[in-house]
């Protein structure tokens, strides 16, 4: 069986979070295998809320702390999602 795991990320205070988000990010890159970012409007009328998907590696525990430093960001909620595939 293959096992994969997500995090979803909603980021609702963008300019107040982002540098907080990314320093997690970056420290903990090297377990992030895909990143993607979703959000509405571009260019002049960017939004403050996104969707960011991470397929993550490595062992779960880790994964959890990750996820918990991400919630301990005020404006960011974090879920973990194990998926798997037969």
């Amino acid at each position: 069986m293959n096992k994969r795991n997500v995090v979803a990320m909603m980021i609702h205070t963008r300019n107040e979070t982002a540098i907080n988000v990314q320093k997690i990010l970056t420290g903990w890159g090297c377990m992030i295998k895909t990143r993607l970012g979703i959000h509405d409007g571009v260019l002049d009328n960017c939004t403050q809320t996104g969707l960011v998907l991470l397929e993550m590696v490595g062992e779960d525990a880790k994964i959890e702390e990750f996820i918990h430093k991400l919630n301990l960001v005020k404006g960011v909620t974090a879920k973990g999602i194990t998926l798997e595939l037969k």
